[in-house]
């Protein structure tokens, strides 16, 4: 049975304050927000999944939150303080309930839309830093993205990307931050052949080992959502992308799951590599998913809990806003393209959060 694709198009700006940059994030336009399928599992573990740690998996249930106290940045030039200071004099309650979603800081996406990506990757670490913050950065653009899907149309060699990669490391350079690394590369790769599928798990164990060596980076590997894989075959796939090097994964990014069931399944996962912490995206799940599961634009949901680190729980390093609130998915439910801006959306979000 064929998953929908979850991943964003062409996200929309995303402003760094103070500075020229415009970044571009696919289904997340702040953030990125890619919508994962929102089907059951359809993989062969999925009845009876084993209980043993994935070869390979290493890390620690103690290991330390590198975020622990983190202040996440909210972009003073976002489209969301813009919609909630354009309506403060006519609309002042729903500038109100704007300022919801422009309060919080959300991840910056970088992709195929970034011209220079080490320029584009500097430059927001810097403000965010600058600001007495702690970037989170989503690295979006893997070749064959998203299949064809809503976020595609990337076109990138193979060596295009480890050149891509490369110089998103640089841009870093020895500063802190955290990478969510390729949303529904891992869960969403079955349209790929085998041979592709490899190709994408080697250049992902490429981008983490990359990205790690520079020192003071954390990097988070995309793992989907609880009703995508099965955390038998998430696990397999964590390994194979080289989570043992990562501090951990991402789960729920674009979509509307519970936290409750994504830290259920997170905690799964977790036992099977090592103990790996992880991530979290709260941005839309405040009242689950909806009543079919859509993942694209569904109606009547609302944010969730605000991005923090005091999760209350050892394994989950931080509640994250990755995508946007209030960028669309994409072209459907009589949205625009991936990552644009839907004000009326958005407040209907933080009305209902």
């Amino acid at each position: 049975m064929p998953i929908a694709s979850r991943a964003p198009a062409y996200p929309t700006r995303l402003r760094i304050a103070s500075t020229l940059l415009v970044l571009s994030a696919a289904c997340s336009a702040d953030s990125a927000g890619i919508m994962s399928p929102t089907i059951t599992t359809t993989d062969s573990t999925a009845s009876n999944p084993p209980v043993t740690q994935a070869p390979g998996a290493t890390g620690s249930a103690s290991a330390p939150n590198v975020m622990a106290g983190a202040i996440f940045w909210a972009d003073p030039s976002s489209s969301a303080r813009s919609t909630a200071d354009a309506w403060r004099i006519t609309r002042p309650a729903d500038a109100a309930q704007m300022d919801k979603i422009a309060s919080q800081g959300t991840a910056r996406w970088i992709g195929n839309w970034n011209a220079d990506v080490r320029a584009d990757v500097n430059a927001a670490v810097s403000t965010i830093t600058g600001a007495g913050a702690f970037p989170v950065l989503v690295a979006y653009n893997i070749p064959q993205r998203d299949c064809g899907g809503f976020s595609g149309s990337n076109n990138i060699s193979v060596q295009g990307y480890r050149d891509w990669i490369t110089a998103f490391a640089n841009g870093i350079g020895a500063r802190r931050a955290a990478v969510i690394l390729e949303p529904d590369a891992l869960a969403g790769m079955d349209c790929l052949s085998a041979p592709d599928q490899q190709v994408r798990t080697d250049l992902l164990r490429y981008a983490v080992q990359t990205l790690v060596a520079k020192g003071s980076v954390s990097v988070y590997l995309d793992a989907g959502n609880p009703r995508w894989k099965t955390a038998a075959t998430m696990a397999q796939r964590l390994v194979s992308a080289g989570i043992a090097q990562a501090q951990g994964f991402s789960l729920n990014v674009s979509n509307f799951y519970l936290t409750s069931e994504n830290t259920a399944y997170g905690a799964q996962v977790s036992g099977l590599v090592g103990g790996k912490h992880f991530v979290i995206d709260t941005g839309r799940n405040g009242l689950g998913p909806a009543t079919d599961a859509a993942w694209c634009n569904p109606d009547g949901r609302a944010i969730g809990a605000r991005p923090t680190t005091a999760t209350g729980n050892a394994l989950v390093d931080a509640y994250l806003w990755i995508k946007t609130p209030g960028e669309s998915d994409g072209t459907c439910n009589g949205a625009p393209a991936a990552g644009t801006w839907m004000p009326e959306y958005a407040l209907g979000l933080s009305q209902r959060g």
